[in-house]
């Protein structure tokens, strides 16, 4: 298996809206009711995507196993609640599909992450993560993360805790 990591493109809107869709749904779907799962969903558009690629705030990075999309991470600023230090960027979403778990796609995909918020002079990362999503907890804890505080995100209008996570880079 080879893991090419690459810029994402506005082209790749549809693609990274695919793996985002995927990627969800199979981590998260059987938390939510249909309704507020539909109601979520209903927002992740390739349009969506595609504004988000072309604002230069945003930055992506699409992970390729043997040519076929594994994954993707999206960095850009600080959005969540609560204090926030100067110079902090926030990791938005890292995904990897089900069949490159285990393959090293996501240490990739954060190893980019981290030079990248580098890159924009950010001392700090942050993001949030499902309460119960144990082993992407575990992944961002290896990495230096620590829990700040609380976090509700919404999907329809089902509130999801969560937490918010940073790291001092």
């Amino acid at each position: 298996m080879t893991i090419m990591l690459r810029d994402v493109t506005v082209d790749d809107a549809r693609l990274v809206c695919a793996v985002f869709t995927t990627g969800f749904k199979a981590t998260f779907a059987h938390l939510y009711a249909p309704e507020d799962l539909a109601l979520f969903m209903s927002q992740v558009t390739p349009d969506a995507f595609m504004r988000e690629i072309a604002d230069p705030e945003f930055r992506f990075q699409l992970a390729e196993v043997d040519g076929v999309a594994a994954g993707f991470a999206k960095v850009a600023p600080p959005g969540l609640p609560g204090f926030t230090p100067a110079a902090t960027r926030e990791l938005r979403q890292l995904y990897v599909l089900d069949q490159f778990m285990g393959a090293g796609v996501g240490p990739a995909l954060m190893d980019w992450v981290i030079a990248d918020a580098k890159a924009w002079g950010a001392r700090h990362l942050q993001l949030s993560v499902y309460v119960d999503n144990a082993r992407a907890r575990r992944f961002y804890e290896k990495r230096g993360f620590r829990v700040i505080g609380p976090y509700k995100f919404m999907v329809g209008n089902h509130a999801d805790e969560d937490v918010i996570m940073r790291v001092k880079l």
